[in-house]
């Protein structure tokens, strides 16, 4: 006997239609493309309506992540025989105000290495990891992009305020800049690999109601990753006390990793 169609719920719709809208802003559809697919969204009766709606947005991603994998390899590749050159930092300040982005990843991902060798006990240099800090803060109006921020700030930031006072955080988190309160959440992703996730969960709840869907992505990154870890049960007394408020976006990056009774617990409070 064939099995009925699974009729589509409201959370059903909604999420595609978010996944719908996304994808506007990232030019992987246009407004028109947009109108008409969520038309069909709100007007779909079973699920299996949904998934082709989003095939095309999927694939889009699939590319532009293997496409951005291989430009940074290929940068790390030319930066390789300079990771341990010494270049000076004046220098290297004044290329991260290069107009060409790729000239600005590939500083980002020197620094980030020279910081993170600054941090290792064998090679510890706490001069030179707070001068590629100070430098870094100086230089925010360069890190403009998702990329350029995730390929340095957990280096350069968290690894600089592991043991320091984390006010800068706080700092960072209201900024008018969406680059700023991004590098403030995913300095965080050092902190978490030490075992320190208060201040993830702090900065998160300071975002609740940013309207940057970057932003719900970096904090729905690291609250998953605070939980998968450092303590799920934290996560799930932040869900617990936070889900209702959380952007969507932000909520189903915070549950990726629970299991599946839980995640639709969450996803039936939003």
């Amino acid at each position: 006997m064939a099995q009925s169609p699974v009729r589509a719920s409201d959370v059903d719709r909604e999420r595609v239609a978010e996944i719908l809208r996304s994808a506007a802003g990232q030019g992987l559809l246009t407004l028109a493309e947009v109108d008409e697919r969520l038309a069909q969204v709100y007007g779909a009766t079973y699920v299996a309506d949904l998934a082709p709606l989003t095939q095309q947005v999927n694939q889009a991603r699939s590319n532009l992540a293997h496409e951005w994998t291989q430009v940074v390899m290929e940068i790390r590749g030319i930066l390789k025989p300079y990771l341990q050159a010494g270049l000076p930092l004046p220098e290297l300040e004044q290329a991260l105000t290069s107009p060409i982005h790729e000239h600005r990843l590939a500083v980002l991902c020197l620094l980030a290495d020279r910081a993170a060798r600054a941090l290792k006990p064998r090679t510890a240099n706490p001069d030179e990891l707070a001068a590629i800090h100070e430098l870094y803060l100086r230089s925010t109006a360069y890190i403009n992009n998702w990329d350029l921020v995730d390929c340095s700030a957990p280096q350069v930031v968290g690894g600089y305020l592991f043991d320091k006072p984390r006010d800068e955080l706080y700092t960072l988190i209201r900024s008018s800049s969406l680059w700023e309160r991004r590098i403030a959440l995913v300095a965080t992703q050092f902190l978490i690999g030490r075992g320190q996730i208060d201040d993830t969960f702090k900065l998160a709840a300071e975002v609740l109601d940013d309207r940057e869907d970057l932003i719900h992505k970096a904090s729905g990154w690291m609250l998953r990753e605070a939980g998968k870890r450092v303590s799920e049960a934290e996560l799930r007394d932040f869900l617990d006390e936070y889900a209702t408020r959380m952007p969507r976006t932000m909520l189903r990056y915070a549950i990726e990793r629970l299991d599946q009774v839980s995640r639709k617990h969450y996803l039936a409070l939003r």
